[in-house]
Order: structure tokens, then C-alpha cells, then sequence
């Protein structure tokens, strides 16, 4: 195929075309900016002008920041050949209403799911590779927005080489990942984990070493976890159960789950497209 990636210079421009140059893909590799430009020189590899780019594109990757992928999938989607398939990263742009309408052109989305923290990792690069797909092994979830349904299939097999090394592909629809993230992944699990981040530097704030409150830190977390994700043989202590459901009603809000209805997904999408947390 000849895919071109828009935006190859950046994070994940450069992160799937290092997966991408080692098949048999032609790779139009398009870029604006000179600081990306000059990394694709780094690499040995070469920039193709956007337009010449699309006239030959069987498949564009948009590798772009969600608050500007709306604004470039409309110069975009007009210039490609029938037939194309137009691939986003993140589902926030799709969900949001943010890309054009075309019916003689695919759209997949496609998202992955970083290695696991339950994942034997055996190697020391593996272990430093949190992102994936460079020396980690992950999932990853795909979607068929728009087009014929053969065209998962076609989808999901560039997903797996770009993303590589995947250990299974997770077909979903665009709205299903949309509450995989932002709102499980970002909206609920970064606040939740830049919330531990909080405790532990308050905890040292409070006199206690901080060598002593990392380790301390780390280790419970990673009971907690097998615990509470029922992948320990064992249960949590009547005492901890007693004093974390203490901890939840101080820490969590009653309505906390309102996140998930569709319409605050749907505002939390567009926060991430318009770059604005909404009053």
C-alpha cells in the first residue's frame, strides 16, 4: 500500500513510522513543521509534499494532536482518491463530529491499549517501554467508522504493523472507545493517578523519607492492584476494606459515575478538541 502519514515528524508520526519502514509499504511521509522535518532528516528519510502525498495514498494516517486533526482531515478528505481509508489515532475527533463526510472513502480508528501493568515483561527494554510498540507487547482496539465492512479487516492489519508488537486486536465501535478513553483512561485514570502522585508527596511533605514513601508507595500499589482487579489468590484484610471504603467516600463523589452517560462523554471529547475544560 502507499499510506501516507500526516504529521510523520511528530511523537507518533515518528513512533509508527519506525514500525511501518520494516514492511513492504510505500511511506509518503508529510510534514509542516521544520523541527519535525529535520528529525524525518535524522532518520534518513525523506518528506513528500502533502499533495502529491494524497494523489497517491491508499491509506493516510492522520498523526496529529486532537485539536487541530478536525481542522486537517477537511483540507485532507476532499483531495484523496475513492477508495482511501483516512485512519485517526484517538477516537475524540470522530466522536466529536470533527471530521467530514465522504462515502466513497473509509474511516478507522484505532487506539492502543499500552503494555499491561499484569504483563511478564522479560527484558529491561521491554520493562522501559511503557508506550509500546517498540520493544512491549499491548493490545489494541480498532473501529470501522464508515465504509464497506471489508474494510476492517484491511484496517486492523495496518494497525497491528504500525502498533507492533500486538498480542490481539479488540474490534469496537467509535462510541465504545470514546468511553475507553478520555473517560475510563484519562478523565477517570489520570485524575485517580495524579491523585496517588498527590498522596505520596503530601505523605513525604509530612516527614517521611522519601526513598521510604516511594517503596511503600509502589509496593502496595501493585497489591492493591492484583487485589482489586482479582488477579491476587488473595483477598484485602477486613481492616483494609474497612478504612478503603473510609478513603472512598472522603475521596469520591457520589455522582462520580455520571462521567460515563453519553452526554458527558460527548462534552469531554470536545474539551479535548477545542482544547477548553467547559465552565
Amino acid at each position: 500500500m502507499n499510506i501516507a502519514i500526516i504529521g510523520a515528524g511528530g511523537k507518533m508520526g515518528c513512533r509508527l513510522t519506525a514500525n511501518l519502514v520494516k514492511t513492504a509499504h510505500n511511506l509518503l511521509l508529510v510534514e509542516v513543521s521544520d523541527e519535525g522535518r529535520a528529525r524525518i532528516a535524522q532518520n534518513g528519510q525523506q518528506v513528500t509534499a502533502q499533495d502529491d502525498a494524497l494523489a497517491q495514498a491508499d491509506a493516510v494516517i492522520l498523526a496529529l494532536p486532537d485539536r487541530v486533526l478536525g481542522k486537517v482531515a477537511h483540507q485532507i478528505v476532499p483531495q484523496v482518491k475513492p477508495g482511501t481509508m483516512i485512519i485517526t489515532l484517538d477516537p475524540a475527533a470522530a466522536h466529536a463530529g470533527e471530521l467530514p463526510q465522504r462515502e466513497d472513502i473509509t474511516f478507522f480508528v484505532t487506539h492502543p491499549c499500552h503494555p499491561s501493568v499484569f504483563e511478564h515483561l522479560e527484558t529491561e527494554e521491554e520493562r522501559a517501554d511503557f508506550f509500546g510498540g517498540v520493544k512491549a507487547r499491548h493490545a489494541i482496539v480498532c473501529a470501522l467508522m464508515s465504509g464497506p465492512k471489508e474494510d476492517y479487516a484491511k484496517g486492523e492489519a495496518l494497525a497491528r504493523e504500525f502498533y507492533a508488537p500486538v498480542t490481539r486486536a479488540h474490534r469496537i465501535t467509535v462510541e465504545q472507545m470514546a468511553i475507553l478513553e478520555p473517560t475510563m483512561a484519562e478523565t477517570c485514570g489520570i485524575a485517580l493517578v495524579l491523585a496517588l502522585r498527590e498522596v505520596l508527596e503530601e505523605t513525604v511533605k509530612r516527614g517521611v523519607p522519601r526513598e521510604a514513601a516511594e517503596d511503600f508507595m509502589f509496593g502496595h500499589i501493585k497489591v492493591e492492584l492484583g487485589i482489586g482487579f482479582g488477579r491476587a489468590n488473595f483477598p484485602f484484610s477486613d481492616g483494609a476494606k474497612l478504612i478503603g471504603e473510609y478513603g472512598r467516600r472522603r475521596l469520591l463523589r457520589d455522582d462520580w459515575k455520571e462521567l460515563f452517560e453519553p452526554e458527558s462523554v460527548m462534552e469531554q471529547v470536545k474539551a479535548i478538541v477545542t482544547n477548553k475544560i467547559p465552565e
